[in-house]
């Protein structure tokens, strides 16, 4: 049994840990995706000075909810891989509480028309 054995006995706990903890929670696509809206983007691109925010919040990527000391910070991060794969997340529609419903089975039954069901006579004559 050598060092790297040893090493992997602990079955990753330590990543499963970092990840479920909330002290670098994230804003979840759904929240970003809102955000992205034009109405809610002009006021997140001009945002009042803060002092406790990195560049007193005036360098902010809405796509990644991310704030940035500097312009040339923000244009390195837009030209990124991290930037461009959370802006091709975004492309997609969130989903709706409607939808999870659905797919639950708890929503509203499709039965079809309403008035009922037409029946035809699907019997056809035989030429002798």
């Amino acid at each position: 049994m050598g060092r790297l054995a040893r090493k992997r006995m602990h079955n990753n706990k330590r990543e499963i840990y970092r990840k479920s903890r909330t002290r670098n929670y994230k804003r979840d696509l759904d929240q970003i995706h809102d955000d992205v809206k034009p109405e809610n983007a002009s006021k997140l691109q001009k945002q009042e000075i803060d002092t406790d925010l990195p560049g007193l919040a005036q360098h902010y990527c809405v796509e990644c909810a991310r704030y940035f000391i500097d312009e040339a910070a923000k244009d390195v991060h837009l030209k990124g891989k991290l930037h461009k794969r959370r802006v091709k997340l975004l492309k997609e529609e969130p989903y709706t509480q409607a939808e999870a419903d659905a797919a639950a089975g708890l929503g509203k039954t499709d039965n079809g028309k309403p008035g009922g069901r037409v029946l035809t006579n699907l019997d056809v004559e035989m030429a002798d």
